[in-house]
Order: structure tokens, then C-alpha cells, then sequence
């Protein structure tokens, strides 16, 4: 559906709006309170913020249960945020890095002006916030290079002049959610003031797992968080963050959501679903010989969305921590703002990821990082016919990321022999025919002689018609195998920027932005084949062949480093059209960090993996990635900031157009790996819009709604979905030609309106009712944009209903969260191995929490 066509599908829905509006003017009383934000380094009031951006209070987000960006992305249009098996994806107008380590992100997340660019810190959850800005569209300047999608903006809050705290506790049935949230804030002494802040969350999970006969994904959330800002002297305050953070998840919200009948040649496969193959599969030719068989636990038959999973279990445990020293100074009329920022975590993640509760594969990974930064901040005092921004910023991060596929029972092991037995040996290496055309001449009865196969081939030995060997085997080689891979990368980063206005007239502002950014960066990425028992490397031999043909794996070991620097550019021009009408078009440049590919399991370069023994069998050769470029984009953005009914009403709109060339991309291999590359180009344009009215005294009324039309212009190279046809074959790899496509995760439009009733019931007490309604269009939620993987759209109803006594310092609420019950995938992809060498093809999703009801109670003192 074209940006036009949705548009033209909610004609109805604005004419609507608009009667709302204007049958409102009469009732409207009262003047909104201004929303200040700090999107330019500046407070500024959100209407003067030439941008696309969304604040949403640190108040809004305890009272709507917003735990974490996961949770945020309902209240922001064209924010989209999922976790999967092995990352996290977080993209705004469609644009996102995907799910590789070795990826700087696309979205920028800062916190309290410390970039957190790494994807795992986006899991983390929110803890006593003053606010969250999102800001849509590249922000190359003033947030970095690589916030070339968007930025989101976190801002702790500051303890008061005045003693005050708050504990908060939150239960929810039906998932065991317990929450705890404990604040106090004040001064210490006459210049030095303290807040500490401590949020500690349980659940059990709405997902429940069938083989482990438990709920999931079971969490446990604890972070803590000092702060002190000490008011030296009139001109110079220095704030300290200490923060240690630990969440930790038992199983995952996963499970098999299809799972279609095997089309594969393997008699022992085909007509079988892939969860009928793993429940129990023998091969018995002989009375008394049994060559396979596969018994796991039936709850892999459970291959249909219904919230319940099979898997033998899995987790991932994270440790955080990180230092911010914030000082101000003011000298004259000027401000200078030094930041350092001293961050870290470790990651410990097991992911059974064939999602089954069949024991086939597992991937172990673990994951350190550490950043140190320095940003020095020069800011111009307003008001002068010249304003400017200027400073410069150091960056040093260190990253080590480790994985291992892991063979742990001879499930994978039996069912490839199965194969192996029934395709005359092509699952892995077979010997060759002899000069005069005789059938394995050269192979002697030995070879076979006392395994499982000798009794079912020795009628053929004895006719003298067969001698045997490679038959059978090839799943042998995989037993307690081990796939340990080492990534390492460091980057130095330092960049110059300056923001300068010029104040043509009273009513008219000229902006020009500079960042000049050069940065070095090494990278490193081995793989090879061990022994999971005793942790010895393999020899080379058959294994090599096995892993290539099944996993499209390699071993190899790589290296490289690369820099280089760039200069970012943006223009804007404001002009106050009225006392409440502020016009603004904005154009920008923005570039993203080039890299390495941490994921991908083969070489980039196209090398035949071992001479097979059989010279009639064509050649493996896999092509993988390692080096990937800069990315590019270039924005023109222009929209209106506008206050109505004589400041009883907001309504700001926004219109853009990005084009992205070299875009980064993560592409599934179809087996078990990533390769990272870079796409070629594609645009996206759309028209944003948000606002907030004083419908009564009483009544308030948010909303926001954004367009989105997303189309890849070039990108030959895109992964081709379960079943179809390849546009092109390189060195024997498919792919298919996604231009003229759109992204994953992209929605026609996507919105949000919430109603906010307040009233004092007695002198004391206050009611409080409200509802978020949350909506979006039809997206594709697999990367590969499989027909079958389109997400419906939907409306989701959240409630609040509160009781507070303002005098007391006491609230108690009810939260409902998804009132109507609306299933919704928010990420999904092929079921692992099951069409690659079953020939099964299959979907597993992550599956977002049904209907629950809470009941919160508050305690604040002042």
C-alpha cells in the first residue's frame, strides 16, 4: 500500500478528528502546561524544537507500567523495538541495524548525554526517569554519527531542593509480576544534594513451556542508582551517577507458530512436519538393526501459536554498570558542559534455538564490553543575533563476543545418518566409483565391518555386488560438536562539531550544523570445530564436509582494521509565522560507522571447503562476510509546530524524506548464520503527526499518528523466504532481488490516542481514569518478508484507574494492559535447520503478553 493510498484510507478518521476538535472548542478550558525538553542541548519548550520528536514523562511511564523501550515503542509512532533469539532489534522509520554484535546502531540511546550505542543496553530496564525524548529522523550533530534513524534520549531524574521520596509496589496475577520501586531525594548539605533510586521486578511469564512444565520468560530486574549534584559556587554544579544494573531472564517468549509438512526427497521426512520428525523418527530395515531412532518429548508436537512453548530451556543473564560526572560551568552568559561517561556490561546467554523441545542444537554466547567517553560542550547564550553550539567529543570502546553452536544428544546426529543412509551418502563425503565403472570397488569390506550398518549391507557383500562405505556416517561427525567463534573489536572515535544560529529577523532563524567525525577501528573473528566434552579442536577431515553441506559453516580466522573520517552537514530554517505557528524544513547528510561482521560462519571469500573423495559431487563453496562500509543518509524534513483554542490545544506535523545508500544490513543464511553487508539503497518518507488538547477542565486528550512508505531502490542480495524462487545464484548461494520491497517491522501507519479524566470526588480525593489506545497497520515481522510472517493490524486498550488522597501522599490503581486481548507477533523467522535439511518449513514468533490486570499502590512524601 502506497503513503498515498493510506492516507486517502483515513480521510474518515481526520474528518472525524476534526469535528472532535471544533465541538471541543467551546468546552476547552485551561492552558496546557508547557513540555520542556533538551533535544538541541538546550531547555527549550517542545514547541520551539525544530524536529520530529516524542517526550514522554518519567510520571506517564510509571503510571502506564513502561518498564523498558520495548514498552515505550506503543506511545511513539514509527518507533519499533522487539528482542529475538539471539539480539534485539530497535528501528524508527523502518530503519534499524538488525541483529549482528558487530554493529554500531542505527538508533542512537543516550542517557543523561552518554551515548549507549551497543543493542543490548536497549533491554535494560527504565528506572526513575525524569523523561524520554525520542527524536525521529538522523541527528548527526548534535547526538553523533551513528544516530542516523533517530535518537532516543534518556534523562535521570535530579534530586530537589526539598526532601521528598517514594515507594511504589505493582502485583499482577496472572503473570506473577512483582514490582518495587523505592525513591528518596533531598538535600545533604546546604550545596550538596542526593537521590537514590531502586527498582527491583519479578515475573514468571505469560508464555507457558511444556517440556519444563513452568511459566516463562521468567525475569529478574534489579538496578539501583545514586546520584549527587553538588552546587559548588554560583557559577559551577557537578553531578555524579553511579548506577549497577542486573537483569537476568529465564526462558523466552518463543514459540513455534507454524510448522508445514516436509517436502523433502528423504522418505523417512517427507509428509512430516518438523516437530513429527523430532517426536519420534526410526529406521529399522532389518529385523532386530535399528539404524535411527529419535524419541524426544512430545511437546514438540505444540507447532501452533497458543502461548505455549517446547523447549529444553534457555537464558540470559546481564550485569551493567556505568559512571556519569556531568559539570557545568558558567562563565558570562556562556556555558561549558564536560560529560564523562564510564559504562560497561557482560552477558551470559544460552538460546536453545531450534525451539523445540526436541534436544537439537543450542547456541552459547557470552558477550563484554566497555566504553570510556569524554564530550566537551561550548553553549552561546541566547537571545544575540548569533547563537552557536560547539564542541568536541572522544570515544574508546572495547568489545569481545563469543559463540559456539552445540551438539549435545545424538538427536541431529541420528536424523542426519538418516538422511545420510537414504540420499547414498550426499549428507556428507562417499567414495568414488572406480575406472571401470564398478560400484566402490576400491572400498573393502572393513571399513563397515561392526557398525550398525554391516547387518543390513552384508547380504550385498556376500553377492560380491557392493562394497560400502560412506553411507550412514555423516552424522557421527557432529556428535558433541562445538562451533567456538571469537570476535573482538575496538574503536577509537573522536569528533568536532558546531551548531551555529543566525537570527535574520525577530521572526526568522538560519541554522547550520557541522560534525566532522574520524575514527579507527580493528576487528577480529575466528571460527572453529571442537569437541564440546573435552574441549579439543577436531581434525580436519569429513566433519569440515558435514558442517558446510548442513550449517554453512567454515573454519577460518580473520582480521582486519580500517579508518577514516567524514563531515556531516545539516541546514535549517525556522520562521514563526504567528504568536502560535512555528515553520521549520531542516536538510541533512548523515553517515553510520562501517565494520565488522561478527555472526556470519564462513569466509567472505569464495574458497572450496575440502576436496571430496568422490570427484563426481560438485564442490562446497560457501561465501560469508566480514568487512562491511559506512552507511549514508540524506534527510530533508519540514513540518509545523502549532498551539490552538488560545493555548488549550497543540497539533505538530512533520513530513520527510531519507534516502539511504549502502545501507547496512544483517541477512540470514538460511541455516544458522548472519552475513552482514551492505544492501545498496532505499527511501523513506512519511508525514508524523502528534499532539494534545484540554478537551474540558477535566478531560485531556494525547495522541499521535504517523504515515510510513518504505521501498528498498537497490538490494540484489536480500534472503529469499522458505520456498521461493531464487533470482539469482551466487557461487551457489540464492537470493532474491528485494527492490521495489518494503523493511521488516513497517507499518502503512501506526498511532496512538489517550484520555486522561481527572476530578476530586471529596477535598482530599482525587480520581484518575485513563486509556491509551494503541493502534497500528498490517508489517512483516521476519527479515526475509515471508507472506505468511504479516502481522494484522490491530488496537490495543490499556487502562488506568486510580484513587489518590493529594493531602495523604497515597494512590491506589488498577492497570489493564491490552483490555481487548489482541495476540501480536513482534518478531518472527524460519524455524532453524527444519527446512534446510528436513525440508519442513516452519516459523517460530516472539509472542507479546495477552490481557493482565494489576493493582499498583504509591506512597509519596514531601
Amino acid at each position: 500500500m502506497t503513503l498515498k493510498r493510506t492516507i486517502s484510507d483515513f480521510r474518515l478518521s481526520a474528518l472525524a478528528a476534526g469535528l472532535l476538535l471544533c465541538s471541543a472548542h467551546s468546552q476547552a478550558a485551561g492552558v496546557l502546561e508547557e513540555v520542556i525538553v533538551t533535544a538541541t542541548l538546550r531547555a527549550e519548550s517542545l514547541q520551539d524544537v525544530p524536529v520530529s520528536v516524542n517526550a514522554v514523562s518519567g510520571d506517564k511511564m510509571m503510571e502506564a507500567g513502561i518498564s523498558k523501550v520495548e514498552d515505550l515503542q506503543a506511545y511513539v509512532p514509527n518507533l519499533t523495538m522487539s528482542e529475538t533469539g539471539i539480539g534485539t532489534n530497535i528501528y524508527i522509520r523502518g530503519i534499524g541495524s538488525g541483529i549482528n554484535p558487530g554493529f554500531e546502531q542505527s538508533v542512537g540511546m543516550y542517557f543523561d548525554g552518554v551515548s549507549y550505542g551497543r543493542a543490548q543496553l536497549t533491554r535494560a530496564p527504565f528506572l526513575d526517569l525524569a523523561r524520554v525524548e525520542v527524536l525521529r529522523g538522523p541527528q548527526n550533530i548534535l547526538f553523533g554519527k551513528n544516530s542516523i534513524a533517530g535518537a532516543l534520549s534518556l534523562i535521570s531524574a535530579r534530586p530537589g531542593q526539598e526532601f521528598e521520596g517514594l515507594v511504589s509496589g505493582t502485583f499482577e496475577a496472572e503473570t506473577n509480576e512483582r514490582v518495587l520501586d523505592f525513591v528518596v531525594s533531598g538535600p545533604l548539605t546546604d550545596n550538596i544534594g542526593g537521590r537514590l533510586a531502586i527498582r527491583k521486578r519479578e515475573i514468571d511469564g505469560h508464555m507457558e513451556n511444556l517440556t519444563l512444565n513452568r511459566d516463562e520468560p521468567q525475569r529478574d530486574e534489579q538496578t539501583i542508582r545514586a546520584m549527587f549534584v553538588w552546587d559548588a559556587t554560583a557559577d559551577l554544579t557537578a553531578a555524579l551517577k553511579f548506577e549497577i544494573g542486573q537483569f537476568d531472564v529465564n526462558g523466552r517468549q518463543i514459540e513455534i507458530i507454524n510448522d508445514q509438512p516436509s517436502t523433502s526427497d528423504t522418505e523417512a521426512f517427507n509428509g512430516r512436519t518438523y516437530g513429527q520428525i523430532l517426536d519420534r523418527t526410526t529406521i529399522a530395515p532389518v529385523p532386530g538393526v535399528v539404524l535411527v531412532d529419535v524419541d524426544a518429548d512430545s511437546s514438540v508436537l505444540n507447532n501452533y501459536q497458543d502461548y505455549k512453548r517446547s523447549s529444553n530451556g534457555d537464558y540470559s543473564y546481564n550485569d551493567t554498570h556505568n559512571v556519569t560526572l556531568n559539570v557545568d560551568y558558567v562563565w558570562g552568559d556562556h556555558t561549558f558542559t564536560f560529560i564523562t561517561g564510564v559504562l560497561g556490561y557482560k552477558t551470559s546467554e544460552l538460546c536453545d534455538c531450534d525451539f523445540t523441545g526436541a534436544s537439537v542444537f543450542s547456541v552459547a554466547a557470552e558477550e563484554e564490553y566497555n566504553q570510556f567517553s569524554q564530550e566537551f560542550r561550548w553553549v552561546s547564550p541566547v537571545g544575540e543575533t548569533f547563537e552557536f553550539i560547539a564542541g568536541a567529543f572522544f570515544q574508546h570502546s572495547e568489545l569481545d563476543f563469543f559463540d559456539s553452536i552445540r551438539v549435545e544428544s545424538d538427536i541431529l546426529p541420528q536424523l542426519l545418518n538418516a538422511a545420510d543412509i537414504q540420499e547414498a551418502g550426499a549428507r556428507g563425503e562417499r567414495p568414488p566409483f572406480d575406472a571401470t565403472g564398478g560400484p566402490f570397488d576400491n572400498v573393502t569390506q572393513a571399513q563397515v565391518a561392526g557398525t550398525p550398518l554391516a547387518p543390513l549391507f552384508q547380504p550385498l557383500f556376500d553377492a560380491g555386488v557392493l562394497e560400502l562405505g560412506g553411507i550412514g556416517d555423516a552424522g557421527d561427525e557432529i556428535v558433541n560438536l562445538g562451533t567456538p567463534r571469537d570476535f573482538s573489536s575496538t574503536t577509537d572515535l573522536i569528533s568536532g562539531f558546531v551548531q551555529a544560529t543566525w537570527n535574520v529577523t525577530d521572526l526568522t532563524r538560519a541554522t547550520l550544523g557541522l560534525r566532522y567525525s574520524y575514527e579507527e577501528k580493528e576487528g577480529s573473528r575466528s571460527l572453529n570445530f571442537s569437541d564440546i566434552t573435552t574441549g579439543e579442536i577436531r581434525a580436519e577431515g569429513e566433519v569440515d564436509t558435514v558442517v558446510a553441506k548442513n550449517f554453512s559453516a567454515e573454519r577460518h580466522n580473520l582480521s582486519g582494521s580500517r579508518k577514516g573520517g567524514n563531515l556531516a552537514p545539516s541546514l535549517n530554517i525556522q520562521h514563526d509565522w504567528s504568536n502560535d505557528v512555528m515553520l521549520y524544513a531542516t536538510a541533512s547528510i548523515g553517515y553510520k560507522s562501517g565494520g565488522y561482521d561478527a555472526r556470519s560462519n564462513a569466509s567472505p571469500e569464495a574458497n572450496v571447503i575440502r576436496p571430496l573423495q568422490n570427484p563426481d559431487s560438485d564442490p562446497i563453496i560457501l561465501v560469508g562476510s566480514f568487512e562491511y562500509d559506512e552507511e549514508q543518509a540524506t534527510s530533508l524534513e519540514a513540518g509545523a509546530k502549532t498551539t490552538l483554542l488560545d493555548g488549550a490545544a497543540e497539533l505538530n506535523i512533520a513530513a520527510f524524506y531519507t534516502q539511504y545508500d549502502d545501507l547496512q544490513v544483517s541477512i540470514f543464511d538460511g541455516t544458522l548464520g548472519f552475513n552482514v553487508g551492505n544492501a545498496g539503497a532505499a527511501t523513506t518518507m512519511g508525514i508524523e503527526l502528534d499532539g494534545r488538547m484540554a478537551l474540558t477542565e477535566n478531560l485531556m486528550m494525547t495522541g499521535a499518528l504517523a504515515f510510513l512508505d518504505f521501498e528498498f531502490t537497490d538490494f540484489e542480495n536480500g534472503q529469499c523466504y522458505q520456498g521461493q524462487t531464487p533470482d539469482y545464484m551466487v557461487e551457489g548461494n540464492p537470493y532474491c532481488d528485494y527492490k521495489g520491497k518494503t523493511n521488516q517491522y513497517v507499518a502503512d501507519y501506526s498511532g496512538n490516542m489517550t484520555f486522561v479524566y481527572t476530578t476530586m470526588v471529596s477535598k482530599d480525593l482525587e480520581f484518575r481514569g485513563g486509556a491509551d489506545f494503541v493502534f497500528t497497520g498490517a508489517y512483516n515481522s521476519s527479515q526475509n518478508l515471508d507472506p505468511s510472517q504479516e502481522q494484522d493490524a490491530y488496537i490495543k486498550t490499556n487502562l488506568r484507574f486510580s484513587l489518590a488522597d493529594v493531602t495523604a501522599g497515597w494512590e491506589a490503581a488498577l492497570l489493564v494492559k491490552n483490555a481487548t486481548d489482541e495476540t501480536t507477533i513482534s518478531y518472527s523467522n524460519d524455524t532453524p535447520l527444519a527446512n534446510s535439511i528436513f525440508g519442513a518449513a516452519g516459523h517460530y514468533g516472539f509472542v507479546e503478553a495477552p490481557r493482565t490486570i494489576a493493582l499498583q499502590a504509591t506512597y509519596r512524601w514531601y
